[in-house]
């Protein structure tokens, strides 16, 4: 088991989102949190962009972690989305962002968050995962993809 098995359901996958711009998809963001765990959307945005003000979550190759501590939560939460058209993120390679991982975790998290960011990055960094993620058209195997992320094949 990795950091990731037990983060991801089909829920909270949406594939090609029409989200224009980091604001768009932060509020697409905040309402699949709103249904996975009960927080307000506009709370989620609020935490998300308090992070983002801090320096970009990109990470290049088309990538980004958008992700926030949250006062009140009891377990991390996470969600995937692709969007349909890349979008401007601040990147360090000044390449737009398609694939977004977004990570909550409760307000005191300690070492499982960054566990949990640095299996997210890893499996970012990973040309052979991003591709297989970009292409998959089912959220079920998107989710698959994540929650199989560095077991043994």
């Amino acid at each position: 088991m990795n950091a990731l098995t037990n983060l991801f359901t089909p829920d909270c996958i949406a594939l090609d989102s029409s989200a224009k711009n980091r604001a768009d998809a932060f509020a697409a963001a905040g309402e699949l949190f709103a249904k996975q765990v009960g927080i307000d959307a506009t709370s989620v945005v609020q935490f998300l962009n308090a992070r983002e003000d801090l320096g970009s979550t990109a990470l290049g190759a088309g990538v980004a972690i958008p992700h926030g501590r949250v006062k009140g939560l009891k377990q991390p939460s996470a969600a995937f989305m692709r969007l349909k058209e890349p979008i401007e993120f601040a990147a360090p390679d000044n390449e737009p962002v398609s694939v977004l991982i977004f990570l909550l975790v409760p307000e005191k998290a300690t070492q499982q968050h960054l566990e949990i960011l640095s299996s997210i990055a890893q499996l970012l960094s990973d040309s052979d995962s991003r591709e297989k993620l970009t292409s998959a058209i089912d959220p079920i195997k998107v989710c698959e993809l994540l929650q199989q992320w560095g077991h043994p094949k």
